[in-house]
C-alpha cells in the first residue's frame, strides 16, 4: 500500500494540487492563493521525505532542507521580495551542498560548467543593467548577482552528480528563475506565471526525486541508480 502511495498517488496528487493552482485558484483573496501555492510544495517535500533510502546520508537531508527553505520562499517572495529571494538562496546553497557531497566526475558533465557560465554571464549582464537602471530595482543589483551565481553553481554541481533527475530538475529550476526575473526586470513575457510556475513544480518535484536515486554502496562509494 505504501508503495502504491508513494510510487502513483502521491505524484499524482502534487499534479492536481499544482494544475489548481496555476489554472484555477483566483488571485483574491490573497491568503487563499498563497496557501494553495504552498500546497504542492508541502506534497512535494513529503514525496521527497518518502524517497530517503535505508542508508540515508547527510546530502539526504541536505536536500530536504533545500526543499524547506524553497517552500518559505514561496510564502515571502510575494509579501517581501528581497527575504524572499535569501530564503531561495539558502534553499539553492543546500542543493549546492548536497549536490557537491554526491560528486561523480566525469570530463563530459565537467564540461557542462561552460554553457553553464555562459547563461551567468548573459543573464547577470542583463539583469545587473536593466536593474541599475532602474530607480526601482536599483538596491537588487547585488542581490540578484549572488543568486544568479549560486543557482548556476547549483545547476553546474547536479550536473556532476550524474542523476538526471536532479539534472532535469536543477535546470528547469533554472529555466524557472530566469523566466520570473527577465519578466520583472527586463520586459514582459506572455504567460509567465504559468510559465514559472509549471516549470518550477516539475523542478521541485524532481529534485524530490532525485533522492531516492542517490544510494551508498560499499565504503564511501555512491551508486547512482539513473546516470548521464
Amino acid at each position: 500500500m505504501m508503495y502504491v502511495w508513494r510510487k502513483w498517488f502521491l505524484p499524482l496528487l502534487i499534479l492536481m494540487m499544482s494544475l489548481l493552482y496555476i489554472f484555477f485558484i483566483p488571485e483574491d483573496p490573497f491568503g487563499v492563493k498563497l496557501l494553495f501555492k504552498l500546497i504542492p510544495m508541502g506534497l512535494i517535500i513529503l514525496y521527497a521525505y518518502l524517497q530517503f533510502p535505508a542508508d540515508r546520508r547527510p546530502s539526504h537531508w541536505l536536500l530536504l532542507a533545500g526543499l524547506l527553505f524553497c517552500m518559505l520562499g514561496d510564502g515571502l517572495l510575494p509579501i517581501w521580495f528581497v527575504f524572499g529571494l535569501g530564503t531561495f538562496l539558502v534553499g539553492h546553497l543546500f542543493y549546492l551542498a548536497a549536490f557537491l557531497g554526491l560528486w561523480r566526475f566525469s570530463w563530459v558533465r565537467l564540461l557542462s560548467l561552460i554553457p553553464i557560465g555562459i547563461y551567468a554571464w548573459f543573464m547577470g549582464g542583463k539583469l545587473a543593467g536593466d536593474i541599475g537602471a532602474s530607480a526601482e530595482f536599483t538596491g537588487l543589483v547585488i542581490p540578484v548577482m549572488i543568486y544568479v551565481t549560486v543557482i548556476s553553481l547549483m545547476l553546474w554541481s547536479a550536473m556532476m552528480t550524474g542523476s538526471v533527475w536532479a539534472m532535469i530538475g536543477s535546470l528547469l529550476f533554472v529555466i524557472s528563475d530566469s523566466i520570473l526575473a527577465w519578466n520583472m526586470f527586463i520586459e514582459d513575457i506572455p504567460d509567465a506565471g504559468v510559465l514559472i510556475m509549471t516549470t518550477y513544480y516539475a523542478a521541485q518535484f524532481m529534485i524530490a526525486r532525485s533522492i531516492g536515486s542517490f544510494t551508498r554502496t560499499t565504503g564511501s562509494l555512491l551508486k547512482v541508480k539513473i546516470k548521464y
